[in-house]
């Protein structure tokens, strides 16, 4: 049962001022950074734009130093460097036999496995581009995100064609004779109107392709796709350097990988965790990937002993899925040495990192689309790294983002105990690629900041600056909200709820009430047996000022996540509290305790004849 609530990361935007986590000496700070820029100055030469360096280049690195070392673990099934380049070389001669080459874009939707990495990086070996699709969207969405990237063909695995036939007829361009369909190995295909490439692709030979030119970082590796929370999603341009910078720097830099070690994937090959982090850190490394098609608590140990993993890439509330998992016999005989992600919460993190017995974890910061990053290289719970050089927090409005700007016209940085927007400056050595849609990115760059004419790129996300310089991730721009004249933290509202007995995940988000300024905090929340409303309403009493004690709950049996395992608001705001729309038990806080919110009581919030608290 955890009580504990760590306090360390709450910012001083809705709490005041709260202890601070375990302080790292700077000296110890500093010798960790050092180590990780000492492992990282080897591969430095390949992050010089325009150096002739790509993923395909380096996976034909791989196969030349080790050909008969494992490169990628998956089911019961296991391929050698070797294999791995002559499968990409295979599909390469697929697609330019069927007319795909530089410079054209391919859309991608299959599952993880292996034929995934094939078609990607044997497009990346021809100089074409892949558009990594979300395979959990559907409809108009899918659609959407397909017809932004512009492909010339469709390569759909097996397992979603059903979902690719009901959307072609909305993508313009795109006929059924530019579809074609990916089978798995001892996996039935049934006739449709697609062509299935497998008989194709072993067809062809597996020597390397002669007559193409070397890529540079520089060029357009594909696209990969926001989740599309707050509306359709956008397509990030990602060139070859995106793959390899991230790549390097944690698989050389923070993880310190050999060919000896495994790295476990479970988050999805579309995004940037299991692309940059998987397919990337093991490019750089010779490392082994050890690729799950789906996320599964329950198998997760299961798969560590199998695969003999030694690291594994969590993102966001991957850990706190493992915690509420009944112990494990085999969660403690693992050779894991070191985890690595973004999305470990302070208040899970000592907890996770003791149960498991996981020695070292790397929690980094950064986005898909994003020109920076911030890693914490000293272990020191809840913080996402030190604010580097190359990047700025600024005062700004923290419900809005808006950047508060002086009388000069210009930006100001936070100070220490502040939360701020978090900038990276765009340069030739940190260039903003932006979105497939022009407008898109207009809106991430952040002119005329410190001075006239300099470019930032706008993360959307609320830090908070620290002693030394170390930062704590606080919320997305949107997520904190005012109430009754305060800002509050959604992030820090529900690290404080997940200490109540009994609770096992809670997503806080704002809700607009009748006649009310600001938005009330409403919490969703996922518990066990052992929650009793009338302990959590004197907890949540005696933890959280007025304006954070959430006015609503929702109790629920199932969290709505993103494919990256982070809360889904937005569908939890259109549903609000309002119980002719919400099945799950609804409750609202009077007279110091939590009482169902039935209909009657609904429509005296509703008609303000209900007092808030």
């Amino acid at each position: 049962m955890r009580a504990h609530i760590n306090y360390g990361t709450l910012t001083a935007i809705t709490l005041g001022e709260k202890p601070l986590p375990p302080k790292i000496t700077p000296l110890r700070t500093r010798w960790a950074e050092a180590r990780f820029l000492g492992r990282l100055l080897r591969f430095l030469p390949r992050f010089r734009p325009g150096a002739r360096w790509t993923p395909s280049r380096l996976l034909e690195l791989r196969a030349a130093r080790g050909p008969d070392q494992t490169a990628i673990l998956f089911e019961d099934q296991d391929y050698t460097w070797g294999q791995v380049n002559a499968a990409v070389n295979r599909t390469a001669r697929m697609f330019q036999e069927i007319g795909v080459g530089k410079g054209d874009v391919v859309a991608l939707l299959m599952d993880n496995r292996p034929e995934f990495l094939f078609a990607v990086t044997a497009l990346n070996r021809l100089g074409a581009a892949g558009a990594l699709i979300n395979t959990n969207i559907g409809g108009s969405a899918l659609a959407h995100a397909i017809q932004i990237a512009g492909p010339s063909l469709l390569l759909v695995g097996q397992e979603h064609r059903e979902k690719a036939a009901s959307v072609l007829a909305e993508i313009e361009g795109l006929s059924e004779n530019r579809v074609r369909v990916q089978a798995e190995p001892g996996v039935d295909a049934p006739a449709g109107p697609f062509e299935i490439i497998d008989e194709r692709v072993a067809a062809q030979s597996g020597e390397a392709i002669q007559d193409i030119e070397t890529g540079r970082n520089t060029d357009h590796f594909g696209y990969i796709y926001t989740s599309g929370t707050t509306g359709l999603p956008k397509a990030a341009v990602i060139s070859n350097l995106r793959i390899l910078m991230p790549g390097g720097a944690m698989g050389r830099g923070v993880l310190a990988l050999t060919p000896d070690d495994v790295v476990y994937i479970t988050t999805p090959l579309y995004h940037s965790v299991g692309m940059f982090i998987g397919w990337g850190t093991t490019l750089t490394t010779g490392a082994t990937l050890a690729l799950r098609r789906r996320f599964s608590a329950s198998q997760f140990w299961e798969d560590v002993e199998r695969f003999g993993v030694s690291t594994f890439v969590y993102i966001g509330e991957l850990c706190r899925y493992l915690l509420n998992q009944p112990t494990h016999p085999k969660e403690r005989s693992h050779r894991i040495r070191v985890a690595a992600g973004n999305g470990l919460r302070p208040d899970i993190w000592d907890e996770f990192q003791e149960r498991f017995g996981i020695e070292v974890i790397r929690e980094y910061y950064g986005a898909t689309e994003g020109n920076s990053m911030t890693i914490n290289m000293a272990g020191r719970p809840g913080m996402i790294g030190r604010l580097i050089a190359s990047a700025r927090l600024i005062r700004c409005d923290l419900e809005t983002g808006e950047a508060y700007r002086n009388a000069q016209g210009l930006c100001e940085d936070a100070s220490e105990g502040e939360t701020g927007l978090w900038l990276a400056p765009i340069g030739a050595t940190s260039p903003f690629d932006g979105y497939a849609d022009e407008a898109a990115t207009r809106k991430k760059i952040l002119v005329d900041v410190f001075k006239p004419g300099d470019r930032y790129f706008n993360s959307g996300d609320l830090l908070t600056l620290h002693d030394d310089k170390w930062l704590a991730f606080a919320d997305r721009v949107g997520d904190t909200f005012r109430w009754k004249g305060e800002n509050v933290s959604t992030n820090e509202v529900a690290e404080i709820l997940n200490g109540a007995p009994g609770v096992l995940e809670t997503n806080v988000y704002g809700v607009e009430v009748p006649g009310s300024e600001g938005r009330a905090g409403m919490a969703s929340m996922n518990c066990n047996e052992d929650f009793s409303l009338e302990f959590f309403s004197r907890f949540a009493t005696e933890n959280l000022a007025s304006y954070q004690r959430p006015l609503f709950l929702r109790l629920q049996t199932e969290m709505k996540i993103t494919v990256t395992f982070k809360h889904q608001k937005v569908d939890y705001r259109r549903e609000g509290y309002d119980p002719s729309k919400v099945s799950d038990p609804l409750f609202f806080f009077a007279e110091g305790r939590y009482v169902p919110l039935e209909a009657a009581l609904y429509s005296k919030i509703q008609d303000g004849s209900q007092a808030l608290r």
